[in-house]
């Protein structure tokens, strides 16, 4: 049993796969859903403060680099978008907070809490609201994809 969590713990922490793809994978190996959702958010947001506080000098120490200025230029692009996206929120006075936890809560490709800590990074957000926000979206993500995965397990009975 503790190998399984562990599993999902280290999957959750994978970027681009995250919390999303180690959810249905807890669902489908038949472990508990709250927690799964627990193990998978932890896990999750253990590599956020090291995101937001070195990822975006780092990706623009690399983006000139012959080996890895490839990964860093693809990353940068993704924190870049990410940040525009966030600054396009219309949400008043907690509006970057917001639209930072509806767009890491949001289960959809490139969008899980990697992605939005370097958006929130690169528009200089505070690292307490970065977190905080981040936090509220990874727990909501995990939420929809344990209810999307145990409704997916039972109507097509995986």
């Amino acid at each position: 049993m503790f190998l399984k969590y562990f599993s999902i713990f280290l999957i959750s922490m994978v970027p681009l796969i995250e919390l999303r793809g180690a959810i249905p994978v807890a669902m489908g190996m038949g472990l508990d859903a709250i927690p799964s959702i627990v193990v998978c958010a932890i896990g999750n947001m253990l590599p956020v403060p090291i995101i937001y506080l070195f990822a975006h000098r780092f990706l623009l120490w690399g983006l000139d680099k012959p080996v890895i200025g490839p990964v860093c230029r693809f990353f940068h692009e993704k924190g870049e978008k990410a940040g525009k996206r966030l600054l396009s929120s219309r949400f008043g006075k907690y509006g970057l907070m917001v639209a930072l936890t509806a767009f890491v809560g949001i289960p959809i490709p490139g969008t899980g809490a990697w992605t939005g800590t370097l958006g929130a990074s690169f528009l200089e957000m505070g690292m307490k609201e970065t977190i905080f926000s981040v936090c509220v979206g990874v727990i909501l993500a995990g939420i929809i994809m344990a209810t999307v995965s145990l409704v997916g397990i039972h109507v097509f009975g995986l």
